[in-house]
């Protein structure tokens, strides 16, 4: 167990929950009236785990979730998807979207994505419904040498147009509809470089993720090859954490440095959490360059069976 800095060290205790990934906060109750102090250890805990859990946060309601956001930084809303009570707080419902278990970071397919999300859970299935987050920064350092030198030479597009059908198996048509008309009511195609330096930690993390369409430069066949091989470095178990929610838990995590996956092993369950994101930064290369947006008429074919995951999925 390790504890936040003396400031405030009376009301913050943070408890590892693995030794790459994730950590569960006690001492908190979260809302927008936080102090100074509490909130610059949560920011100092969630960049050292990546992602932090808060448990028993029943009080939070959507003023309270987004005012704790705020906090962190500005709140932004997503790009395609509107919001229907005019709030930032977006809902990751079970019949929309949130069973498309995908590896992915949130929003990448435009330049300056969110560096954080906060996750609050409302309604849970009796079983299954788990997020798994992984440690993007934890891949790159486990990487050899020679596999990290060719990461830092690469760029990939990343888009918001993907094969949904394939994502879901036997879509509702309502279902099918809903993502034509929401998700990709504009194409986004961004240009990421694969490994990004954080702004904050100076660590370096892999940029990928089910967002991807391609890397750049290369034909398909060796494109996938290349986002197999990363991608799996990722997903190794000791990069990553899971948690079993449990209603009025919160999770915080660094959007910068992390996948999530969310687990679709809840039948019909009804499973609805709440998201807020924080607006991020353009993501800068080892060689200095910045992500670059492309125009929506190059978004390229997707890469065969390596479709780009829901944005809302949790």
């Amino acid at each position: 167990m390790t504890s936040a800095p003396a400031t405030a060290r009376s009301a913050v205790v943070v408890e590892k929950t693995g030794g790459r990934i994730g950590a569960v906060v006690h001492g908190v109750r979260l809302g927008g009236d936080l102090d100074a102090a509490t909130v610059a250890a949560l920011r100092a805990a969630v960049l050292e785990h990546k992602v932090i859990f808060f448990r028993e946060q029943d009080h939070l309601d959507e003023e309270g979730h987004e005012a704790f956001g705020s906090l962190l930084g500005t709140p932004v809303a997503h790009p395609t998807v509107p919001s229907s009570d005019g709030r930032y707080s977006l809902g990751i419902d079970s019949d929309h979207g949130a069973r498309a278990n995908e590896w992915h970071t949130d929003v990448t397919f435009v330049p300056a994505y969110p560096a954080f999300s906060v996750l609050r859970a409302v309604t849970l299935p009796p079983y299954g419904g788990n997020t798994l987050w992984a440690n993007t920064a934890a891949a790159y350092a486990g990487l050899p040498q020679p596999l990290r030198t060719l990461a830092d030479s690469l760029r990939a597009l990343h888009s918001n147009d993907y094969d949904y059908a394939a994502v879901r198996p036997g879509p509702l048509p309502e279902a099918l509809e809903r993502y034509r008309q929401v998700f990709t009511s504009t194409t986004f195609l961004t240009e990421h470089p694969v490994v990004r330096v954080h702004p904050e930690t100076g660590e370096r993390a892999l940029l990928l993720g089910q967002f991807v369409q391609r890397i750049t430069g290369l034909r398909s066949s060796d494109s996938r090859a290349l986002f197999d091989l990363f991608q799996s470095h990722v997903e190794r178990p000791e990069n990553t954490v899971r948690w079993q929610w449990r209603a009025g838990d919160v999770a915080l995590w660094d959007n910068r440095a992390t996948q999530h996956y969310g687990v679709d092993d809840s039948d019909d369950h009804e499973r609805t959490l709440r998201r807020v994101t924080i607006d991020g930064d353009v993501p800068v290369g080892p060689d200095g360059r910045p992500s670059t947006p492309i125009t929506p008429e190059a978004v390229p074919e997707p890469l065969s069976g390596v479709p780009a995951g829901a944005s809302t999925a949790a």
